[in-house]
């Protein structure tokens, strides 16, 4: 059979990413160099990417790569860092009793972490279990992956100049990436120095408030740690209490941030060049910090009035918070904005929060961060356009002779568009329910209950980029109870969760490989 893809150009561009992906493996490595511990788990890896990159290089010398060899180069890419980004914890984890020893282990962090999901199998998280350079490349996996490798190696790498609009239309995060200047490489290179100008800026203020005696636990690790894991909204903290570890000015420096990384940032880019006012007139925008006030003084008004807590069950020693307004305010506002914008941080355990607040987390789970930010989930832009859709039915049923289209942005969206976006919705929670039908099963195995709302948080919490669930995954728990068939699975979802779904499905269709 004739194949229409050019696997050879695909394969040798995943190849030249695998190259350059043993250049970070040094930052690691150099800190375990510093705190004597544990640089073999990465000396022989950077060995390894670096030959296993230049000989997959060489499949391809010079690669033409279309639209087909674009999905199949982005979904290559992701699998491909995933599986040596496990290798450090199975080496690392040898002679120990680190969970991470295990490859089903291994690898499902390794993806949970590029993927920027935040869900982790570590059954204890602490430098007391595991060295400060395993710590950091945890970190760094979720930072490499939140503005997506692609795009990074779009924006570094000349070879990609050509094709590289594809390549970045199959990873990146929503409906479409916006072009912001002539060149697609200078769009990449533009996207990471805003994010890497947020991550900047949030280690100077975490680490400023350490120095200014407002952040106790906030020391130099923690504050480059946690910008790492912020703005991919990534969610992997190095203390176990996730953000319940640092004060409450901690936690309100922290929120603004996680917004700003569930923004699309190319309106971070129309600001920084004098137009301010088209952020605000941004429909997508409006919507999504619509969503996450309403959210947010729904959940505070729950937890102040004594609701949103179950009081009469809880696992550990809680606070109190009803009657408490700040304290009301900022948990609801943090795990709001945490769950929604898919980052997964944790400023308490939520698991003592009451069913009907947990739900408002698990329902604010689908909606995710906006397009073209590092959030996941269906986003903001297709929950509005779904809405619009659903108000111009119920219009044209009353108005059947009226002409209604669909607007963004005062814009009519044409229904090509507008059928994308259906598609989309209808697959991503199409796979929810069957996956959660096949975890719920495969849970039946083992010795832990598992209900029924547990195991749907976890896959919504896994396909969506999210990270914590709830009950047996919540914040301050993990997901090494499921059986590795689940754990498997839920490797699958968190990709396919990552790449939007569409792109992996369009691989498995025969149409896309025949001549």
């Amino acid at each position: 059979m004739n194949l229409r893809v050019d696997w050879r150009a695909s394969v040798s561009l995943v190849g030249s990413v695998l190259k350059y992906l043993s250049l970070p493996l040094a930052l690691p490595a150099a800190v375990a160099i510093v705190y004597d511990n544990g640089v073999l788990a990465f000396l022989p890896v950077m060995a390894l990417t670096l030959v296993a990159g230049v000989g997959l290089e060489r499949l391809d010398p010079d690669p033409d790569i279309g639209a087909r060899e674009g999905f199949l180069m982005v979904a290559l890419t992701w699998l491909a860092v995933a599986l040596v980004g496990m290798l450090p914890y199975v080496i690392a984890g040898m002679g120990t009793e680190s969970t991470l020893a295990d490859p089903v282990n291994a690898l499902f962090e390794s993806m949970s972490g590029f993927t920027t999901t935040g869900a982790t199998v570590m059954g204890s998280i602490g430098f007391d279990h595991h060295s400060h350079a395993l710590m950091l490349w945890r970190q760094l996996t979720q930072w490499l992956g939140g503005m997506g490798i692609v795009v990074l190696a779009v924006a570094i790498l000349p070879e990609l100049s050509v094709g590289g609009a594809q390549l970045m239309d199959a990873e990146a995060p929503g409906p479409g990436i916006e072009k912001l200047t002539p060149r697609i490489a200078e769009t990449a290179r533009v996207l990471w120095l805003i994010y890497l100008g947020f991550t900047v800026l949030q280690f100077l203020l975490l680490y400023g408030l350490h120095h200014a005696g407002l952040a106790p636990n906030m020391g130099l690790y923690n504050a480059i740690a946690h910008p790492l894991t912020t703005m991919p909204t990534g969610g992997f903290s190095p203390e176990a209490r996730s953000i319940e570890a640092f004060s409450s000015v901690v936690q309100w420096v922290i929120i603004p941030f996680m917004v700003a990384a569930g923004t699309n940032f190319a309106l971070f880019w129309k600001a920084l060049n004098g137009d301010v006012r088209s952020v605000f007139r941004d429909s997508e925008f409006r919507f999504y910090a619509g969503t996450l006030a309403v959210f947010a003084a729904l959940g505070a008004g729950l937890l102040y009035g004594g609701v949103g807590v179950g009081l009469a069950e809880l696992p550990v020693e809680v606070p109190p918070i009803a009657g408490e307004f700040e304290d009301a305010l900022r948990h609801s506002t943090f795990q709001v904005v945490s769950i929604v914008t898919t980052t997964g941080y944790a400023s308490m355990d939520f698991n003592t929060w009451s069913p009907v607040a947990q739900f408002l987390l698990v329902f604010g789970m689908f909606i995710g961060g906006s397009a073209g930010s590092t959030g996941g989930a269906i986003k903001m832009v297709r929950t509005l356009v779904i809405l619009k859709s659903l108000k111009r039915e119920l219009f044209t049923t009353v108005h059947p002779d009226a002409v209604s289209p669909v607007r963004l942005a005062g814009k009519p969206l044409d229904e090509r568009a507008l059928r994308g976006i259906y598609a989309f919705t209808l697959l991503y929670v199409v796979l929810f329910f069957v996956a959660s039908g096949l975890v719920l099963l495969d849970a039946t195995r083992i010795p832990e209950s598992v209900t029924a709302f547990e195991g749907m948080s976890a896959v919504a919490a896994t396909l969506g980029n999210v990270g914590p669930g709830v009950g047996i995954v919540g914040p301050m728990n993990n997901y090494l109870a499921f059986p590795d068939t689940s754990k498997l699975f839920m490797v699958f979802l968190m990709w396919v969760g990552r790449l939007e779904v569409i792109p992996v499905f369009v691989l498995l269709t025969g149409a896309y490989w025949r001549s």
